[in-house]
């Protein structure tokens, strides 16, 4: 390898992404669509070449960003399939947001009276998507007679179109069922209503996050939004790996650049917080947490060589690390290393790492940097 991936490179194998969605995909009603969730960039995978993946699945309705510009990214990348904003939209965007058919989440009066101008001012008709607060206490109506009021309001302003009404699960990637059993009945009950008192039958309903297509059938509804088991990763420890399965996508690599061999008694890296108790072979990798890669696996992380675990020596830096090769005598300069994904029967996972450095898989598949280059392969079929 002689570009510019070299110092570091992560992974992004697009045949993972299929198998994971298929696997979903076979689990959930023949008649419930997927939306693919591509927000922050795809979860650090890349939105747009995830959406180009995805664009030839017939049961994927569409996507879900998490502001406008992300929306606007999908769509200038050449998909023309729905794309749903999942947060507020501010209203500086409304009439580029008419004119790209993007889908607004609406849940304040003053953003439905702004969208209607933008809609009627391009003289066009703005699909939305209402949100409903059944648990989550962030954004969204309540169901309740307020909540219906504004229903009603939705319905009869000129220009918008309710296309959909959803709500977000707060705890269904815990053990205890109570509460999003709770938060299904709610937002039922709600939709029944909407129904019965203003006669409308709201065409697209969702409500199962990833944790919800794996654990609750009975909220599939007409769409399910599918967010990190797109990416091959697990909502929490206590979600059933057993039900779906499902194949991480993205691997982080990098390789050594400087071996050199050091007496005990030598400090490691800024603060001297590691000192070596004996003669020690320290090789130095040019990846630090600009990079995404955590600060805080400083002295408790480790890497793959030649498939053998090499720990994690002193503070990581900005932009290298370093790592004890002693027990590979056979690692050389220029040798592969892994980070994140499997070499020679061995693997270290998103989870893993979220583990020992104190965050979780979300964060830290968001969290490698744009600096960082995304690299589409095929290792999975």
């Amino acid at each position: 390898m002689t570009d510019g991936t070299q110092r570091v490179r992560a992974e992004i194998d697009l045949g993972a992404v299929l198998f994971n969605m298929e696997s979903m995909h076979r689990h959930i009603d023949e008649g419930t669509k997927m939306i693919a969730v591509i927000k922050a960039n795809g979860y650090g995978h890349g939105a747009a070449r995830i959406a180009s993946e995805l664009d030839q699945l017939d049961y994927v309705w569409g996507y879900a960003a998490a502001t406008f510009e992300e929306a606007r990214e999908i769509r200038q990348a050449g998909s023309s399939k729905p794309v749903l904003i999942l947060g507020h939209c501010f209203p500086y965007c409304y009439e580029e947001l008419a004119d790209l058919a993007i889908r607004p989440a609406v849940f304040r009066k003053d953003s439905l009276a702004q969208l209607s101008r933008a809609a009627q001012a391009k003289g066009s008709r703005i699909p939305i998507h209402i949100a409903v607060d059944t648990g989550m206490t962030r954004i969204g109506i309540r169901p309740d007679e307020a909540g219906l009021a504004f229903v009603r309001d939705c319905l009869a302003v000129p220009g918008i179109e309710v296309e959909g009404i959803f709500t977000h699960f707060a705890r269904a990637d815990e053990w205890d069922r109570e509460a999003t059993k709770d938060q299904i009945r709610l937002f039922t009950d709600f939709t029944g209503r909407i129904r019965e008192e203003l006669g409308y039958e709201i065409p697209l309903k969702h409500c199962s996050n990833s944790a919800g297509i794996i654990a609750y059938p009975e909220a599939n509804m007409d769409l399910v939004r599918a967010g990190i088991t797109l990416y091959g990763l697990w909502p929490s420890d206590e979600v059933d790996r057993d039900i779906i399965p499902l194949k991480p996508v993205m691997s982080l690599k990098s390789h050594i650049v400087y071996i050199k061999d050091v007496p005990a008694g030598c400090r490691v890296s800024y603060g001297g917080t590691y000192e070596t108790k004996e003669e020690t072979r320290i090789a130095t990798v040019p990846v630090g947490y600009a990079d995404g890669y955590p600060r805080s696996l400083s002295g408790k992380g480790y890497v793959l060589v030649r498939g053998k675990k090499a720990p994690i020596l002193g503070r990581i830096c900005m932009d290298q690390c370093m790592i004890d090769v002693s027990g590979i005598p056979e690692a050389r300069e220029d040798d592969e290393v892994t980070l994140i994904g499997r070499d020679q029967g061995q693997v270290i996972t998103m989870e893993e790492l979220g583990d020992l450095s104190g965050r979780f898989n979300y964060e830290l598949a968001c969290d490698i940097s744009e600096r960082v280059p995304r690299i589409y392969v095929r290792n999975f079929d």
